[in-house]
């Protein structure tokens, strides 16, 4: 499933399905991003911020997708707020699968294992059934979508998500390479929803980075000559010559993510992915959002990117729009 699809499986929409966006969040465990991977020891103090956000996200027509994983799913608040979402209709839920942190623990922690893709397959399989079960059991629903953490998809995924009844993936992240992590290298994957496999059972909907800038043209053999000269990709975003831009509001500013949200229109993908980890809606537990203006920005950040959608005519879609604009 890693590898760059072979031609020819670029998803086609439904007429009428037009430009759409679909919100997805990473929803997971506080930790600490510049320390070892741990099984104890992390946080769900920013889960009482979720309930400002999901007000948020109905008061500009967002329709987020909590993407949970384990520490979340067996926390009674975190449930119960994402679950009242769910139950109006107005929130999906997903699975994103953290390995170190989600049963059965018979793995080393290390940061190989921590990209799911390069367990064994049972342990990928066990791991993975213990949470999709779980969301299921607390949220009354089956999930139909799946983000690896870490975007740590592997040869066994694919086959592993559509026994589970999983409909859409949504680990990879195009021009981005965790290749010298030990995960996996998405500079040469599409852009635009394709399909994974070839009987058309398991779409990928990519999260959404383009380039931007003179050469964007040639971005991709450009970022690939770029990635071994240190400094080099830098020099070339100041000078405007190549920029990668990613849809989220971690680190990517308003000005950059409307830039990019405009290519993207522009190209005619049918389906913008915003991403971001539901840590940084409070204080202190990502290096996005080290105080209050910083989650203030965030918010700020969502506000112009839906209001300049709204005017390029992208409504927002549902996972359940998805699968039904595509065949299902």
């Amino acid at each position: 499933m890693p590898e760059v699809p072979p031609a020819g499986r670029v998803a086609a929409f439904a007429p009428g399905f037009g430009q759409r966006v679909l919100l997805t969040v990473d929803t997971e465990e506080e930790f600490d991003w510049g320390g070892p991977f741990r099984r104890e020891g992390y946080g769900l103090s920013h889960v009482t911020a979720i309930p400002r956000f999901q007000a948020f996200c109905e008061s500009i027509g967002a329709h987020p997708v909590y993407l949970v994983d384990w520490p979340i799913v067996t926390d009674a608040r975190a449930v119960e707020i994402i679950g009242d979402a769910v139950r109006r209709g107005t929130a999906e839920v997903g699975v994103q699968l953290h390995p170190w942190v989600n049963p059965p623990f018979d793995e080393e922690v290390c940061v190989h294992n921590s990209f799911a893709g390069n367990l064994p397959p049972a342990l990928e399989a066990a791991k993975f059934m213990a949470l999709r079960d779980a969301i299921e059991d607390r949220f009354g629903s089956a999930p139909l979508i799946y983000r690896a953490g870490r975007y740590g998809l592997g040869p066994y995924t694919a086959d592993l998500l559509k026994r589970a009844g999983v409909r859409i993936d949504t680990s990879v992240r195009p021009l981005f390479d965790y290749s010298d992590q030990g995960g996996r290298d998405y500079r040469n994957h599409p852009l635009e929803p394709y399909w994974a496999d070839g009987a058309m059972r398991l779409l990928e909907l990519p999260v959404t980075t383009v380039h931007s800038g003179l050469l964007r043209g040639a971005g991709r053999p450009v970022q690939r000559l770029g990635a071994g000269i240190p400094h080099a990709v830098g020099a070339l975003a100041r000078l405007g010559l190549l920029e990668r831009i990613a849809l989220t509001p971690e680190g990517v500013s308003v000005t950059e993510a409307l830039r990019g949200a405009d290519l993207a229109i522009g190209s005619g993908l049918p389906v913008l992915v915003l991403s971001f980890h539901s840590p940084t809606l409070a204080p202190g537990h990502t290096p996005y959002a080290a105080n209050e203006a910083d989650v203030e920005g965030l918010y700020h950040w969502f506000e112009a990117i839906y209001a300049r959608l709204a005017a390029r005519g992208v409504r927002s879609c549902t996972v359940t729009d998805i699968i039904a604009a595509t065949g299902g």
